[in-house]
């Protein structure tokens, strides 16, 4: 038998599942100050914070990674995607919008920090190995490119060449908390919560105080937030009321609608009551019941037939010469005739 040697280069090894270290491991913490930032990112009061990526080494093969978060719209991460080179480093800048800033002070000033804890924001970072292919095109210059072909990477549509270890996901939780500074007292005394002293001295402050002319510009960004927010709360009252609204006047047609089929149903009920048709029937009236005026006889035709009767006796009486015992005989039979037919 021909004994078959193997080239040890042909030999295909799965390689150990590799990550970037991530530091901070668990958590990122946002800083909150007071003022307006320029969301540049330079200036102190941006909300920021620094992830550091580190590729652990062990393998020549690059590292892709990406970042991701549950709220993208509050966060602006640069880069949020890139390579990282064996034993190198990618610095990665998470910035907080001003918006939600503004919007995450307001709540501090209403509930202290327990309305900041619990806040659910959370990143996701994958990380994966990449064939030496892949990387070395973009090792050189990183642009749009690049940008692009990770994009394809992650969204599953490259071809399967281009990773070749697992993906390596690491969940990182959010934190904020608000900085106090002694020049931060005066900002601090502006209404941010709706309620009547605040209001009150809203009031005053626009009435007796310095007009907007005379505010500074970080003075001027928290007043026009507050009236923003203030407007908020307004709308969505609003819309409150106008639903409730709703309700009740749907109740009420459901309403009238039950009250007119209950009324129907006794009507119909008191109208088919037998009793009703006897008490009508029955009733002590005046005037004559249908079948006596069909089947008697009228007042008029009595009075007619008397008168009949008594010339027809007299006539008898004067033509025939009879006795008056016997006109008197047919008067009476004529008066019973009368008598039997009512």
């Amino acid at each position: 038998d021909k004994v078959k040697y193997i080239n040890k280069n042909e030999v295909m090894t799965t390689p150990s599942p590799v990550a970037v270290a991530i530091s901070p491991e668990t958590a990122l913490e946002f800083s909150l100050t007071r003022g307006a930032s320029t969301g540049s990112g330079n200036d102190a009061t941006t909300p920021k914070c620094n992830m550091v990526l580190t590729h652990p080494g062990g393998t020549d093969q690059y590292l892709a990674f990406k970042v991701k978060t549950t709220q993208p719209r509050r966060y602006l991460v640069r880069p949020n995607q890139g390579l990282i080179a064996p034993g190198e480093v990618e610095n990665v800048s998470i910035l907080l919008v001003e918006k939600d800033k503004q919007l995450f002070l307001q709540s501090y000033d209403r509930l202290g920090q327990s309305a900041l804890d619990q806040s659910k924001d959370k990143f996701l970072v994958q990380s994966t190995l990449v064939s030496s292919e892949f990387s070395s095109k973009f090792t050189s210059e990183k642009g749009k490119d690049l940008s692009d072909a990770l994009t394809q990477m992650w969204n599953g549509s490259s071809s399967g060449t281009v990773r070749t270890g697992d993906v390596i996901n690491k969940k990182l939780h959010v934190k904020h908390k608000v900085v106090e500074s002694a020049g931060d007292t005066s900002n601090k005394s502006a209404p941010t919560a709706p309620s009547s002293s605040q209001g009150n001295a809203l009031l005053q402050k626009t009435s007796g105080g310095p007009s907007t002319s005379n505010m500074t510009p970080d003075q001027m960004f928290q007043e026009v937030a507050t009236l923003r927010r203030k407007y908020d709360e307004l709308v969505a009252f609003s819309v409150n009321l106008t639903a409730e609204r709703d309700i009740l006047n749907n109740t009420l047609e459901q309403t009238k609608r039950d009250l007119s089929r209950e009324s129907a149903q006794r009507a119909s009920l008191e109208n088919n009551s037998p009793q009703r048709g006897v008490a009508s029937n029955g009733s002590n009236s005046l005037m004559p019941a249908e079948g006596s005026k069909k089947g008697g006889v009228g007042f008029t035709q009595l009075i007619a037939v008397i008168f009949f009767a008594c010339l027809s006796g007299y006539i008898y009486g004067v033509k025939y010469s009879g006795s008056i015992d016997e006109i008197d005989g047919v008067l009476g039979n004529l008066l019973r005739m009368i008598v039997n037919a009512f």
